[in-house]
C-alpha cells in the first residue's frame, strides 16, 4: 500500500471514529487487530481480534456525547505510519471524575500498521 492510500484509510478510520460509526471503523480493520491504549506510559486499554475491538469500541460509544480525532504530521514507513492525534471529547459521567459537559482535550500519536491493504494494529498514545 502506497503512503498516500495508508493516508486515506487512516482518515476514513478516523472519520469513523467521529462520527460514532463502529461499523466504518471495523471495515477498514483486519481481523487480526490489535489496539492498545497507552496513557502515561501504561496500556490501559489493549485488544486482539475483531471481536474484542468491536466490544471495546461499543463500551467506548457511551462515553462522550461528541469525539473528535485530528490527524497531522504523517510519517510513514513501509508497512505503517504515525500521526500526530488532537483529541477532545465532550463526556458523559466518567469514572475519571468528569461530568456530564465537560470536554476532555489530549494530544498524543498514532501509530499504525497495515497488511492485506487494512489496518492490523493500532497504538494510541497519550
Amino acid at each position: 500500500m502506497k503512503d498516500e492510500e495508508k493516508k486515506i484509510t487512516i482518515l476514513a478510520y478516523l472519520a469513523a471514529y467521529n462520527h460514532f460509526d463502529i461499523d466504518g471503523m471495523i471495515k477498514l480493520l483486519h481481523a487480526d487487530i490489535i489496539f492498545k491504549n497507552i496513557a502515561g506510559g501504561e496500556i490501559n486499554a489493549q485488544t486482539n481480534g475483531m471481536q474484542e475491538f468491536r466490544s471495546l469500541a461499543e463500551q467506548s460509544k457511551g462515553f462522550f456525547s461528541s469525539r473528535q480525532q485530528q490527524a497531522s504530521n504523517f510519517q510513514f514507513q513501509h508497512d505503517s505510519a504515525s500521526v500526530d492525534i488532537s483529541y477532545e471529547g465532550v463526556a458523559v459521567d466518567l469514572s475519571n471524575g468528569l461530568k456530564t459537559g465537560e470536554t476532555l482535550k489530549l494530544e498524543g500519536r498514532s501509530e499504525l500498521t497495515v497488511k492485506d491493504d487494512l489496518l492490523i494494529a493500532i497504538s494510541d498514545y497519550s
